[in-house]
C-alpha cells in the first residue's frame, strides 16, 4: 500500500481531495491532504508575505513531522510548483512525484511565467483592482471546464482568494529533483493551459496518462483520477532520468 500526500492547487484547500482520499483509503492506502497556508481552513493566516517558499515549507514540514517515507507526492495545478520545491528539500522522503494537470517548472521559473501572457496579466491586474494588490480573486470554475452543477456548487462554496506572491516567486529546482520517478496526468476535457506541461513531460520520457475530464477531476471524475493515480504510483511505473538540456 502507498502513502499519498495530495497537494491542492490555487484557491483550494485540503478539503478538495475528499472524494479522492475516500476512494484511496477504501483501497487500503494512507492519505494526507494538507492545506497550504492562507487557503481553505487556513485562510485566516493569509498575508502578503505568504509565498511559494511558505507552501513548500508547509508540505516539507508535514513529511518531516509525520516521519513519512517513500511518499507518493501529488500536485494539482499550481501545486506542481510546490511539489517540485519539496522534492528539492526532502528528496529522501519521496518515492515518486505525480503532476496532475500541473505546472512543470524549470529552475528560475515562477507560475506567472508558465501561464499564457494574457492570463498572467489578468491575474496580476485583478489582484490590483479586486485583491488589495496581493490576492488573486477566485477563478470562475467554468474557465476550468467544470459543467457538473453539483460539483460546481461544492467547489465554489469553498474557494478563497489566493496570495499573488506564490505565483510571482521564482523557484529553485535542484539537480536531483528530476532524478525522482515522476509522471504526469493530463485532463483533456477542457481547453486548458497545462497541455504544454504534459508535452514537456513526454519529452522527458515520463509516462503521461490522459483522462477525459476537466481540470477539477478530483471532484467531477474522482474514479478516473484515482485509477490514474494508482497506475502512476505502481512500482512498475519505474524511474526516469534527469532533465537534459535538450528536453528543456
Amino acid at each position: 500500500m502507498s502513502i499519498f500526500v495530495l497537494v491542492h492547487g490555487a484557491w483550494h484547500g485540503g478539503w478538495c481531495w475528499q472524494p479522492v482520499a475516500a476512494r484511496l483509503q477504501a483501497k487500503g492506502h494512507t492519505v494526507y491532504r494538507p492545506t497550504l497556508t492562507g487557503l481553505g481552513d487556513r485562510a485566516h493566516l493569509r498575508s502578503p508575505e505568504v509565498s511559494l517558499t511558505t507552501h513548500i515549507q508547509d508540505v516539507a514540514a508535514l513529511l518531516r513531522f509525520e516521519d513519512l517515507r517513500d511518499v507518493v507526492l501529488v500536485g494539482h495545478s499550481y501545486a506542481g510548483m510546490v511539489i517540485t520545491g519539496v522534492a528539492g528539500e526532502v528528496p529522501e522522503r519521496l518515492g515518486r512525484l505525480i503532476y496532475y494537470d500541473a505546472f512543470l517548472p524549470d529552475d528560475g521559473d515562477c507560475a506567472l511565467d508558465l501561464l499564457p501572457a494574457h492570463i498572467a496579466e489578468h491575474f496580476v491586474a485583478s489582484a490590483q483592482t479586486d485583491g488589495g494588490g496581493w490576492l488573486m480573486p477566485r477563478r470562475p470554475l467554468e474557465k476550468l471546464g467544470v459543467r457538473d452543477p453539483r460539483a460546481m456548487a461544492w467547489l465554489a462554496g469553498r474557494l478563497v482568494e489566493h496570495p499573488l506572491a506564490t505565483y510571482a516567486e521564482k523557484l529553485r529546482v535542484r539537480p536531483t529533483t528530476r532524478t525522482l520517478p515522476s509522471s504526469y496526468i493530463s485532463c483533456t476535457d477542457w481547453a486548458g493551459v497545462f497541455a504544454p506541461h504534459a508535452e514537456k513531460a513526454r519529452r522527458l520520457g515520463w509516462p503521461v496518462q490522459e483522462i477525459p475530464a476537466d481540470h477539477e477531476a478530483l471532484a467531477t471524475a474522482p474514479d478516473l483520477l484515482v485509477d490514474a493515480l494508482l497506475t502512476a504510483a505502481a512500482p512498475a511505473a519505474g524511474g526516469y532520468p534527469a532533465m537534459t538540456e535538450e528536453a528543456r
